[in-house]
């Protein structure tokens, strides 16, 4: 059986969205089918190889990062005004261009930081707390249907864009050989849901 190609269900977005940025919902919609596209050309040639589909090779939080990465280049590629942080590992992942020197910025305020997540409902984990914009893709991977040949596309399901405060969250704790993280609380996660962007 050939490779699906999804494609974005344009009616699901939410029109009265609070968009920050001069972000338009075309924006969202260019990017996860970028990222859609992508993903059906890798597979159908893995396909043809006789070999597993991408999403499946590729451990959880591996591929939580890449797509979050993904999501970053390819909205910067259609925002207006946003672009991609160039300090490695710097927040948040987008940024107003020109704001910070060489666009490169190690912790700043300006701009919309990305996450991905499997969870429904957004909730997410986060390397600490802070004043931001996040914004929360969630995704779905059909894992179970065979045969695998069978298997849906990977799916966005869910967009949460919202501004949250560093009161908002909750620390987590850490094991002996953990990192230190933070998740928004039962209030700033219904915050974040409140603007929400996508919704199947």
């Amino acid at each position: 059986m050939p490779i699906e190609r999804n494609i974005v269900k344009r009616t699901k977005f939410n029109k009265v969205a609070q968009l920050p940025y001069e972000l338009r919902l075309r924006d969202f919609e260019m990017a996860m089918q970028d990222v859609y596209d992508f993903f059906f050309d890798v597979n159908s040639y893995l396909a043809k190889k006789g070999l597993q589909r991408l999403d499946e090779m590729l451990r959880p939080a591996i591929m939580s990062g890449v797509l979050s990465d993904m999501l970053t280049a390819s909205l910067a590629k259609h925002s207006q005004v946003l672009i991609e942080n160039q300090y490695f590992n710097g927040h948040p992942d987008l940024i107003v261009q020109g704001i910070y020197p060489g666009n490169a910025v190690k912790a700043g305020t300006e701009g919309i930081e990305i996450k991905t997540t499997r969870k429904t409902g957004g909730a997410v984990d986060t390397h600490g707390a802070r004043n931001q914009w996040m914004c929360v893709f969630v995704y779905n991977l059909d894992m179970e249907t065979e045969p695998a040949c069978d298997r849906k596309p990977m799916s966005f399901t869910e967009i949460y864009l919202g501004q949250v405060t560093v009161e908002d969250f909750r620390r987590n704790p850490r094991g002996e050989l953990g990192t230190r993280t933070a998740t928004l609380h039962r209030d700033g996660i219904k915050k974040l849901r409140e603007n929400w962007i996508y919704r199947i």
